[in-house]
């Protein structure tokens, strides 16, 4: 054979050889091996439990609307008509809608009335504590309803202590599962309920000053200031729900409660600003229909 064409053959085999041996290196460092590459598992995401629609025990927290304040009389608790709880049966509560007879020996409310989301952590303590099926949260609206806007709760520290409530839940009661109910429109409640003039006497003694101060006054200032209670409501909404979303056994309303139109007749006859019975009513309407929905 030619030189030419035996040095050309040399050099063609050492080729092959060494883009061999590149080959199997490249194999190892790669998480193969020699008789071929390894293919890489990415573990499965968790799936989410399932949700049960009917749960068998329920523990509401929040504040003064799940009390039931003014709803049968005036500035007074009367938990007998919460939307939550309550053994009324006109309002017919979620907790007697899921549990039926039950209700009564398999259902607790630890709501108060003035409590703000700072409040939720020792509430929500005190819930766990049962290991209920489902905590039911209704909560924000002392966040906004201050003396001034500007002592209304920031919406960092808002979402701060939702999140420490979830997590003193879920550090006792890991299966439980929350529905978490929107704020209420406070602005809306506001333009309802000024047309009474009990009402309005009612307000002057101290509710929610930071909207129903000076309630007939609709100059600049007053605008303004009723409009930063309506954006830091929409903003304490958006921590409810983006909070709840990251927890697996959460549902948030999904602004229902904010949207609802109360009437004149849902709100209560003393102060025209809390849920009268008939409102109860509603809230438990709305309630019952997000935690038994599929999906």
């Amino acid at each position: 054979m030619p030189d030419s064409r035996r040095s050309r053959r040399v050099r063609t085999t050492a080729a092959l050889a060494a883009a061999a041996a590149l080959a199997l290196v490249a194999g190892c460092d790669s998480g193969g091996s020699a008789a071929g590459p390894t293919v890489s598992k990415k573990p499965s995401p968790s799936p989410s439990p399932a949700w049960d629609s009917h749960p068998a025990s329920l523990a509401a927290v929040g504040d003064s609307i799940t009390r039931g304040f003014d709803a049968c009389d005036v500035l007074a608790d009367c938990p007998e008509v919460s939307w939550a709880t309550g053994s009324d049966a006109q309002v017919d509560s979620l907790a007697m809608r899921l549990l039926g007879p039950a209700a009564p020996t398999h259902s607790w409310n630890y709501a108060k009335t003035g409590a703000r989301m700072s409040d939720l952590p020792a509430q929500m303590s005190r819930a766990a504590a049962q290991r209920p099926g489902l905590v039911t949260v209704m909560v924000g609206a002392n966040d906004a309803c201050r003396d001034d806007v500007a002592a209304m709760t920031p919406v960092e520290s808002f979402r701060t202590e939702f999140e420490a409530s979830l997590r003193q839940l879920r550090a006792v009661s890991p299966k439980t599962q929350v529905y978490v109910a929107s704020v209420p429109d406070l602005k809306r409640l506001w333009s309802t309920g000024r047309g009474s003039p009990l009402g309005k006497q009612i307000w002057k003694l101290g509710i929610c000053r930071s909207m129903l101060a000076d309630a007939d006054d609709l100059g600049a200032d007053a605008s303004a200031r009723r409009g930063k209670v309506y954006d830091r409501v929409v903003a304490y909404n958006q921590v409810l729900k983006d909070v709840c979303a990251k927890d697996r056994a959460c549902r948030s309303d999904g602004g229902a409660v904010f949207d609802y139109d109360f009437n004149g007749t849902q709100l209560s006859p003393w102060d025209w600003f809390h849920p009268s019975k008939d409102g109860q009513g509603h809230l438990a309407e709305i309630a019952y229909r997000k935690v038994t929905a599929a999906g």
